[in-house]
């Protein structure tokens, strides 16, 4: 262990990294030379007294590390910016026997970048392994110059451009904005699906992520996917709004007439002034390189976004990773909660099961007769039971996302149009969805029972040791929480009860299982 200053102290554990400094440092961690993790050691790491000395700090592995971590491996901790070595010496992780090698399925060198995930990043890759991503970036910008609009390098790719004249070794794909004649974020959506529909006709695969972002996938020289950004942006009220991360007041002669900077030995647009720019994006400080940067969007900002353009992304990555990993349902019996409302309704209503996941409900509705709907922010969750179906089937699928007004309220409308009473069976929904959605849902509600009918609610009150809720990814809600926010929304709460859950656990979780709270309400 190298101890080059006596503030400075680093140790390596199976479970992360133990160091004391007085001052915040961005460290890289390297395996046998090659960087694998970079790190702010204040900013994301805890209080540890485990360091010699006390008043330590201690920083975890990434989650996507610790599968890797068994074998040997010359460890080494450097100041990012200095270079100094604050520890090299050979570790040992688990049992293993061989050299520890942080790669993909295909043997590629993977490393952390800007967000903490694994991944290819450029820092591993040779020219020619890039050279289609370049090649597509100048096919882009002549396809949207074409479509009316000149687009130049945003984010890292600019940053990487001015700065180095290069790819920034620990980005991880690459960038390009454009700021829009239109000042109406409706005006900006509808001329990014249009540049996303251009693209799509000239053969490129596209991947939208909000109202006025998408991305180009791009085939690297040995078949890796890379990804390549379009990012939409607008000038408002003075402000730039570039999606992604930015509002901040600027001028248009800031970004027009667009400049060029060089890029791995090509000319490439940039802003008239991209030292504004990159400001607004990393703060005075850009010209540091930090292979640990992250955004902090400030919330009026993010939530300005959210509502404008990225009502269609808030918690999806998380379930449809969820539905990833659990393609089918644990089983094909019907929850409780269904049996109970239909045992009080029978087919006299029309059932809408909202997050209804794999739609197990569903089908298990539809096969006693009646009449129902399965809805759901990921379509994946429901496709293959949906696609199960028999023609005649009373069954009927669609998505639904309750942190986007505008598929609450036309959803809302196509379901307000069904005859007779409604039910509504919400299993582990309000304790899935955040404020803003639990508004939403009760909003649905009050369009769709305002002539009679009830919602069933059930959802976590109580964690237990059986882990409930973190398997289910569900957030405890105490239930006195829950009834005055229907009440409030002109709800009646008129059944509630508290359940032990239903699933079934073994050793000392059997003795403290989760509870679960059932509610009945109504809209007059």
């Amino acid at each position: 262990m190298s101890t080059s200053a006596r503030s400075r102290t680093v140790r390596i554990g199976p479970d992360g990294l133990h160091a004391r400094s007085r001052e915040e440092l961005v460290l890289d961690v390297l395996f046998d030379g090659r960087r694998i993790w970079s790190l702010w050691l204040h900013r994301d790491g805890e209080g540890d007294d485990s360091v010699d000395g006390g008043g330590g700090t201690f920083v975890a592995w990434p989650k996507g590390m610790k599968r890797f971590l068994d074998g040997s491996a010359r460890v080494s901790v450097v100041v990012h910016e200095t270079g100094e070595v604050l520890y090299d010496e050979e570790h040992r992780f688990g049992d293993g026997e061989g050299r520890v090698e942080v790669v993909d399925r295909d043997g590629n060198p993977l490393a952390t970048d800007k967000t903490g995930r694994l991944v290819k990043t450029f820092e591993n890759r040779s020219a020619a392994h890039v050279a289609p991503l370049l090649d597509a970036v100048e096919e882009v910008l002549d396809a949207l110059r074409r479509a009316g609009i000149d687009a130049f390098l945003a984010y890292g790719t600019l940053l990487g451009a001015v700065r180095e004249g290069r790819l920034i070794g620990h980005d991880s794909d690459a960038d390009l904005g454009y700021v829009s004649d239109h000042t109406e974020p409706v005006d900006v959506m509808r001329e990014s699906f249009r540049l996303q529909a251009r693209l799509a006709e000239m053969g490129y695969v596209t991947q939208r992520y909000s109202g006025a972002a998408f991305k180009v996938v791009v085939t690297e020289a040995d078949g890796s996917a890379r990804g390549l950004d379009v990012f939409g942006g607008f000038l408002r009220d003075g402000h730039l709004h570039l999606m992604g991360e930015i509002r901040a007041p600027f001028e248009r002669s800031w970004i027009f007439p667009l400049g060029t900077a060089t890029l791995e030995g090509r000319e490439l647009p940039v802003p008239a002034d991209p030292d504004r720019l990159l400001v607004a994006t990393y703060g005075p400080s850009w010209r540091t390189p930090d292979p640990a940067y992250k955004f902090e969007t400030p919330a009026t900002t993010y939530r300005r976004l959210n509502g404008w353009f990225r009502g269609i992304r808030p918690q999806r990555p998380l379930w449809d990773g969820f539905y990833a990993r659990t393609p089918e349902p644990a089983s094909w019996e019907p929850s409780d909660l269904a049996r109970a409302a239909f045992a009080a309704h029978g087919t006299g209503a029309t059932y809408v099961d909202l997050g209804c996941g794999h739609g197990v409900d569903v089908a298990w509705l539809a096969s006693q007769g009646a009449t129902v709907w399965g809805l759901d922010h990921v379509p994946k969750a429901f496709a293959a039971t949906a696609a199960a179906q028999p023609d005649d089937s009373t069954a009927h699928f669609a998505a639904l996302n309750l942190h986007e007004l505008r598929s609450v309220l036309s959803t809302g409308a196509l379901l307000a149009r069904e005859p007779g009473p409604k039910v509504l069976l919400g299993r582990h929904l309000v304790d899935a969805v955040d404020r803003p959605g639990r508004r939403n849902l009760y909003r649905l509600c009050d369009m769709l029972l305002r002539d009679g009918g009830e919602v069933w609610l059930e959802f976590v009150c109580r964690r237990g040791r059986d882990r409930l809720a973190r398997r289910l990814r569900v957030k405890a809600r105490q239930p006195d929480k829950i009834a005055d926010e229907l009440t409030a929304a002109g709800a009646t709460v008129t059944a509630r009860e508290v359940l032990l859950a239903s699933t079934p656990v073994g050793g000392k979780a059997a003795e403290v299982p989760s509870r679960i709270c059932r509610m009945v309400a109504t809209w007059r």
